[in-house]
């Protein structure tokens, strides 16, 4: 009989957003001993950070929500792309529905988690000066859970306030008769420029790269509309699981060169008008990988967003002749009305190419063409995606290995999941799986109904350790790398390709299949696990059931 001591806990889940949750779930339904803990005050994840004027979702409902039966058949949605209040309410529904609530820690973030060789055990550090044992370390973070501000000299001596979108306070900040200094064009630059020019005196954007915005073409939804298409949700949640982007379809079979130019504009104009991401997911076949193919539909969208441009000085700054960059290399934004904003006169545009950040000043931000008055700095700079939150963890693996080391030239993970030296840790919506090329709820799911089944097998057969294999970890790496290649993303300076983040090695941190990946974990676990180092006790020791 084994002397070794017990854990607090089978599993400890890191992060309450969609992939942590689902996975407490799946596990208490288990029959795992299993904490979840967070940082925030309330569950969401992403939607309780960010809480930003306008922030909402760009996948429409019912494809973002869990598949779970007895959450969606007792919620019904306001608007085909709801925004981040609503979403909590959603997630506080979620946690009621499933009773969830007494597994759960929130404002607890972790400081630390090092692996006990001896003990076979993870020790977390809680922000509480609590400290937790666990088997199973599993961090769902997200890839987008540790902003990136620039180093702008002299910010530190800005007399106004400054925010990061994803840090945004709880209490809201009111944008009437503020000059607002906006910086970043990307998904939530444009939710917050849509909503800053209805009332600051002064809204000034910082762009850096044109944004190849899409059409929402949102919509408020009935109860009624919503209880009668329930009847195809089940149908929904199964096809997305089958398609690249986890949506309910992916791209044509056709190339957008084999069809004439009348059907090819016929079929962007059914996209555009549709809305949504669909534009970029239900498209041809190639276009993420064959130039001529974009350029057809990068013309498409210049052209119609060019009609909608009132200032013809902006117009090539906004929708340039020549692409800055292939379309949909970089996640495209939804918009509701964000061109039509330059024609306001409380709203200008600086070209951070030609007119880039000297310093920050007191009350002003100076360029090469001279100072801007403001009172509120907006920092929609992105993310240090994929890795960034995980390193901030501190996490600790075998030999004083840490995660930021593992990761110092690159990141490695096998399945998108594991990193070897790190025995019984497994993340959730993390690099080199689809994550950010995925819808979310989707991804969550996947990725949530694999780790259950992995540490149900190993409770079944007796095993105690698993670490991924070094050689299975590079393959994996390698092959992700491989699939972008044959693709036009590593083409932009995007968040991609980590190319947002000064230093960072420039790689592709995303897998870009749904499917794929569904089949090729589906290949591992039919495969007893293959890829990962098995550790099987020489006591019947098992986990709790």
């Amino acid at each position: 009989m084994s002397n070794r001591v017990s854990p607090d806990y089978d599993a400890v889940i890191v992060g309450a957003g969609f992939s942590g949750i689902y996975l407490l779930h799946k596990l208490r339904d288990a029959g795992f001993n299993v904490l979840l803990v967070d940082a925030a005050a309330q569950p969401g994840g992403i939607w309780y950070w960010n809480c930003y004027p306008g922030a909402r979702v760009d996948s429409q409902v019912p494809l973002y929500e869990f598949s779970i039966p007895e959450v969606w058949k007792s919620w019904a949605w306001s608007e085909r792309f709801p925004g981040w209040e609503e979403l909590r309410a959603y997630f506080r529904h979620v946690c009621d529905t499933l009773d969830l609530w007494p597994m759960m820690r929130m404002g607890s973030g972790v400081r630390g988690a090092h692996y006990e060789k001896e003990t076979k055990q993870w020790r977390l550090q809680l922000d509480s000066d609590k400290t937790v044992s666990t088997r199973f370390l599993l961090p769902a973070l997200g890839f987008a859970s540790k902003p990136y501000v620039p180093n702008f000299p002299g910010l530190e001596d800005f007399e106004g306030q400054w925010f990061h979108t994803a840090r945004w306070p709880q209490q809201g900040v009111d944008l009437s008769g503020r000059k607002v200094a906006l910086i970043g064009t990307g998904a939530s630059g444009v939710q917050v420029a849509q909503e800053a020019a209805k009332s600051a005196s002064k809204l000034t954007l910082y762009q850096r790269t044109p944004i190849l915005a899409l059409p929402m073409q949102q919509k408020k939804l009935s109860e009624e509309d919503q209880e009668r298409d329930k009847k195809g949700y089940a149908a929904i949640f199964e096809t997305r699981k089958q398609t690249s982007g986890g949506f309910e379809c992916q791209s044509l079979d056709v190339s957008a060169l084999e069809v004439d130019e009348k059907a090819r504009t016929a079929h962007f104009e059914d996209l555009w008008q549709q809305g949504g991401l669909r534009f970029w997911y239900h498209n041809f076949a190639d276009l993420l990988t064959n130039r001529e193919a974009n350029r057809h539909a990068y013309d498409f969208w210049r052209d119609k967003v060019r009609a909608r441009i009132v200032n013809p000085n902006l117009v090539e700054l906004l929708a340039p002749s020549e692409p800055p960059h292939p379309f949909g290399t970089k996640r495209p934004s939804l918009e509701q009305g964000y061109y039509e904003i330059f024609a306001q006169e409380n709203v200008a545009l600086v070209d951070l190419k030609a007119t880039p950040i000297i310093r920050v000043k007191p009350h002003a931000i100076e360029t090469a063409d001279g100072e801007m008055e403001c009172d509120l700095i907006v920092f929609a700079t992105g993310f240090d995606a994929g890795r960034g939150g995980l390193i901030d963890m501190n996490i600790t693996g075998t030999n004083s290995l840490s995660l930021s080391h593992a990761w110092e030239d690159r990141v490695r993970a096998y399945l998108g999941m594991a990193v070897a030296g790190f025995p019984n840790m497994l993340f959730a919506y993390g690099p080199l799986s689809p994550s950010g090329f995925s819808n979310g709820p989707t991804s969550a799911e996947i990725q949530g109904d694999w780790i259950c089944d992995f540490l149900v097998w190993m409770r079944e057969n007796g095993v105690d350790l698993f670490e991924a294999d070094p050689a299975a970890e590079t393959g994996w790496t390698e092959m992700v790398a491989q699939a972008g290649a044959m693709t036009l993303f590593p083409e932009a300076d995007s968040w991609y390709m980590g190319a947002n983040i000064p230093g960072k090695k420039r790689q592709l941190i995303n897998f870009p299949s749904v499917s794929g990946y569904v089949a090729l974990c589906e290949d591992v676990a039919n495969e007893e696990y293959r890829g990962f180092v098995i550790d099987k006790p020489t006591s019947k020791e098992h986990l709790t059931k």
